[in-house]
């Protein structure tokens, strides 16, 4: 099917229902919208709840990562990933892409070809390196705590 240029509205791929450019998610579904003319999303990659799939270290990597996505017909959704905030550079800091569970396989596939995607399928409970952090200097802190408890209970002498 061949592209027509974006259209003055946007269509969900899941329900088909049409939106103002101002929407950024169906009103009916909650699945992100496409511009009107761009319906090259396969309506079997849209069921099931969003998946994370691949990441990208910055914004336009995500981006790119997007787009070969959408070139197979796979809808998709470049999030920031939790944990990360680069308020001087908001393009700046990890990305997550998202897809419907219809399309994972579809997508894992897709971006192994592209050797794009890691051989596993990421791990559903990974921490975020931030919690990581966060957790190893509680950890070093009660350590401190109990040294320096011990060191007063020593006796004087």
């Amino acid at each position: 099917m061949s592209r027509k240029s974006p259209s003055s509205s946007l269509r969900c791929p899941r329900c088909g229902t049409e939106h103002p450019l101002d929407e950024r998610f169906c009103s009916q579904c909650g699945f992100p919208l496409v511009y009107a003319g761009y319906e090259k999303i396969d309506p079997e990659y849209t069921r099931g709840e969003l998946v994370r799939v691949a990441g990208g270290r910055n914004q336009a990597e995500a981006e790119l990562i997007q787009n070969l996505l959408l070139e197979e017909g796979i809808p998709s959704i470049v999030r920031r990933t939790a944990g990360f905030d680069v308020p001087d550079y908001l393009a700046g800091g990890p990305r997550d892409v998202l897809v419907a569970e219809s399309a994972v396989q579809a997508a894992r596939e897709m971006l192994l070809e592209a050797d794009m995607a890691p051989r596993q399928a990421p791990p559903s409970t990974a921490r975020s390196p931030a919690a990581t952090a966060a957790i190893v200097v509680a950890v070093l802190a009660v350590a401190v705590l109990i040294v320096f408890l011990l060191w007063l209970a020593l006796p004087s002498g």
